[in-house]
């Protein structure tokens, strides 16, 4: 039944192939070509796709998982330095901060129909969705909360 199952994805394969133009499958590949710098890209920097270019086919990778199209790569930040002409390892990748250590955040208490906010002292760095500790500016109190999107930080009660 796999040996079936095998030919049949083979021939479809087949099939689908033929019915494409050339051109098509080129750019189809060259959509699919791996990202590379253009630019030295450092730590903390935000990656946008100006900066990238197409990695060669017979560059070698090394081991562990990388980037394999430019939509994993834009929009994320550097944890370490990036260099052109390599490939991008997927941990080498994090998702932009929001809160940084040290840095001033609002803090927010939201139960209902109240909603509270003050200021407080992040005391960790913290991208959308991050759990972090922040100090109450007013209270000197360390309570934790969730990083939003718009890098307020959301804290419960209890």
């Amino acid at each position: 039944m796999r040996v079936i199952g095998a030919v049949v994805a083979l021939v479809v394969g087949l099939w689908l192939a033929a019915g494409l133009p050339a051109a098509a499958q080129q750019q189809d590949a060259a959509d699919s070509a791996p990202p590379t710098p253009r630019v030295v890209i450092y730590p903390g920097d935000i990656v946008h796709d100006d900066m990238l270019s197409d990695l060669p086919a017979d560059t070698a990778r090394g081991v562990g998982p990388f980037a394999e199209t430019r939509a994993a790569v834009v929009g994320k930040m550097a944890g370490r330095t990036l260099l052109p002409g390599a490939a991008i390892p997927l941990a080498a990748l994090d998702f932009p901060r929001l809160v940084s250590n040290g840095g001033e955040v609002k803090l927010l208490y939201i139960d209902g129909g109240l909603e509270i906010s003050t200021v407080g002292m992040a005391l960790q760095d913290g991208a959308a969705g991050d759990s972090v500790k922040v100090r109450n500016d007013d209270s000197g109190v360390t309570v934790t909360g969730v990083v939003r999107p718009d890098g307020a930080v959301l804290v419960s009660g209890g």
